[in-house]
């Protein structure tokens, strides 16, 4: 009997056959592992009219041709010959949850290594690596990073799509016959086009994502007996991926996972490193690009940082402005020195200030980007990544620069490296604010796959000449979220939209592959920059309580009474961001009649904010169920604190009045079967939460 391997996380288990020739069979991919049996020795009879030995179609990363009629997920050729790949002669090697399969084509003189790992977390990751072991160059077209299985029936995909502003907005869509795919042509994660999907059957969910950051592909195969092979990889440009003889390609990586919980897990303890190993505590953070735009005057900034701390924010990010003569945003792009007409004696005065007063120094950049009209560009016109001959695309007057030539990356890193080593900066905001098109190198070649890996390897040489630096990730707001660059990174900005209406869906979204303490989500003013809605302070500042919380706005222009509400907030989050950021605390519910609903729990403390976003239809709010991850703590329990104290509702009982003055204890228990009868909020506003464990109380009211 062939050999059967098999991957096994303790919450997603794929089971494999290896054959003597062909790719890994897939005999199971679910929660359990098969156990060895001489049914799967058994070969399958052949369709009629197909070939007379029949081929398998689940398999990891089917190859095109050899009687395989579905979606190849690895193709190439040898200037038109060696357009067929037939691996086989499977060597196995296994260190710890590590399993890497080798195979040969003798024939078209290529070798695969599929890596595949079972993460602590519960995730399976798989990637490959593909190698020219002919005398002439191979043409690679494509190469997934892995392939899996999803049973046969009725499949709904949940995907994400969206716009500057309005990312991460869910899609659900149940498949046909066809095949479905997702194609990312931007250069960059994106804003439409995310590598994330949830697919659900009757008998399985699990979520897959590409940890990668420039362009992909998502595809979902249907088999000739009705299940789905679910592809995922980078996509190249025509020509891109050239194979000399011994050169190899690796794949970024494919992850599955069962469920949130693990994906955010293993972003918590395995994807992510922080400065001394362990994340500290997420800081309250004041972002002054709302508050001042290109309008650096040292000595409001420095008086905005005094208001700042005294509020109790812990760090304080300088935004764009600060370098070349950067009074717009049509200039200076790439001149990464600090501007001696708004700081004539440098950075270092407000610096100083910032950490005097016991807050973190943060700083914005944007390496990858070059203007026109600017001193880098007038010295090095090649520097940018063009096609000779075609018109030079702008995209916010920016061009990108070519990371993939060292004496530009050399030229970065320098000037980064300047500024982090002589001042106190704990953090950079590393922003990316346009698409890449016809991105290429002097060659007149592609160069979006290599310039991907170009910029992460300047992150990591960032990283390590300064490994107690944090590194948020921007790209015109939420348009480089995925685990490529979460690897490099702290935070995202989730998106440059602030309004909060709006952010509950993009939150709620991101959420799903992201633990809410990366998600960056501020308060801004009102009204809003983006969108020009009026919206209380406390549904803005409710809206981002329990992700990393920051400010977007000059708090000079506060009002007395604002900025004591806005203090409230602040050390209301201080008191529970533990909470909110513990492994296993966070919730989400699905959004219902317009009512969005999500917080943290634990035995001892539940917090549970709820945002009416629209109007909603019912003339009474459904009960509030709480769901069974929160439930099963068990016990009498009662509400302790209502914020804001005055909630916006519409209509209120007096129940509902002792219910929220803790003046009624109840079974949680009965919270998740009856639900707790919540008055009707007024469209956009919020209220939260906390619940307290009552030891030895008896149900009364």
């Amino acid at each position: 009997m062939s050999e059967i391997i098999i991957i096994d996380s303790g919450q997603l288990s794929l089971s494999l056959r290896l054959p003597d020739l062909g790719m890994p069979e897939i005999l199971s991919f679910g929660a359990e592992p098969v156990e060895p049996d001489s049914l799967f020795a058994i070969e399958r009879s052949s369709r009629v009219n197909g070939m007379d030995v029949a081929v398998p179609s689940s398999v990891l990363l089917p190859t095109g041709g050899m009687g395989f009629f579905g979606w190849p997920a690895i193709a190439g050729h040898r200037g038109g010959r060696d357009f067929v790949a037939q691996f086989g002669g499977w060597t196995v090697s296994r260190d710890g949850n590590r399993t890497v399969l080798t195979g040969i084509d003798a024939v078209a003189n290529l070798s695969l290594a599929i890596t595949l790992t079972a993460h602590t977390s519960g995730l399976i990751s798989m990637a490959t690596k593909l190698t020219n072991r002919g005398d002439t160059d191979y043409q690679l077209d494509r190469c997934m990073a892995g392939t899996f299985l999803a049973p046969a029936g009725d499949l709904q995909v949940m995907s994400f799509t969206g716009i500057w502003g309005r990312e991460f907005q869910t899609r659900r869509e149940l498949l046909g016959n066809g095949t479905w795919i997702q194609e990312n042509r931007r250069g960059r994660t994106s804003h439409d086009r995310f590598p994330m999907l949830f697919i659900e059957s009757e008998t399985q969910i699990f979520g897959v994502t590409l940890g990668f950051s420039g362009n992909h592909q998502m595809v979902i195969d249907r088999t000739d007996d009705g299940r789905r092979l679910v592809h995922l990889g980078e996509l190249f440009e025509p020509g891109e991926m050239t194979l000399a003889p011994g050169e190899s390609y690796e794949s970024p990586l494919a992850y599955a996972g069962a469920d949130t919980e693990d994906f955010h897990a293993f972003v918590r303890e395995e994807l992510t490193t922080w400065p001394g190993g362990q994340m500290s505590p997420r800081p309250v953070t004041l972002n002054t690009w709302e508050g001042n735009y290109f309008d650096h005057q040292m000595d409001s900034l420095k008086a905005q940082a005094t208001a700042a701390a005294e509020l109790g924010i812990e760090r304080f990010v300088l935004d764009d402005g600060w370098f070349g003569k950067r009074d717009n945003d049509t200039t200076s792009l790439g001149d990464w020195d600090i501007d001696a007409r708004k700081y004539p004696d440098g950075l270092k005065p407000l610096v100083d200030h910032v950490t005097g007063l016991g807050m973190q120094f943060g700083i914005w950049f944007e390496p990858e980007m070059v203007n026109p009209v600017s001193e880098l560009y007038k010295a090095h016109p090649d520097w940018a990544l063009t096609v000779e001959g075609r018109p030079i695309l702008e995209s916010r007057t920016q061009l990108v620069l070519d990371l993939t030539r060292p004496e530009v990356s050399d030229y970065l890193f320098s000037k980064i490296d300047a500024v982090l080593s002589n001042h106190a900066v704990s953090y950079i905001k590393w922003d990316m604010n346009r698409d890449l098109t016809h991105a290429a190198g002097r060659d007149g070649k592609a160069k979006t796959a290599a310039q991907t890996r170009a910029v992460y390897a300047l992150m990591d040489r960032v990283r390590a000449a300064h490994p107690n630096v944090e590194i948020e990730s921007c790209a015109s707001g939420g348009g480089r979220i995925d685990y490529g660059a979460l690897k490099r990174t702290h935070r995202v900005w989730t998106s440059d939209c602030t309004d909060a209406l709006e952010r509950l869906e993009i939150q709620r979204g991101a959420s799903v592959f992201v633990p809410p303490e990366i998600l960056g989500s501020h308060i801004s003013a009102s009204p809003n920059h983006q969108t020009g809605r009026r919206h209380t302070l406390a549904f803005r500042a409710l809206v981002a309580l329990a992700y990393h919380l920051g400010v977007e706005l000059n708090p000079l222009e506060l009002a007395e009474e604002e900025r004591a509400e806005l203090k409230v907030y602040i050390e209301t989050y201080k008191r529970l961001r533990d909470l909110f950021h513990a492994p296993g605390a966070s919730f989400r519910m699905e959004p219902l009649d317009g009512r969005y609903v999500w917080g943290a729990a634990s035995a001892e403390k539940i917090v549970v904010i709820v945002a009416q976003g629209p109007q909603m239809v019912g003339e009474q709010p459904a009960p509030l169920r709480l769901p069974d991850e929160i439930t099963q703590f068990g016990g009498q329990w009662r509400i302790k604190t209502v914020l804001p104290a005055e909630p916006q509702f519409i209509r209120i009982s007096e129940g509902q009045k002792a219910l929220l003055s803790g003046g009624v204890s109840f079974a949680l228990s009965s919270a998740g079967l009856a639900g707790l009868p919540l008055p009707m909020l007024m469209p956009e506003s919020a209220l939260l939460l906390e619940l307290e464990s009552i030891k030895g109380g008896k149900t009364h009211g």
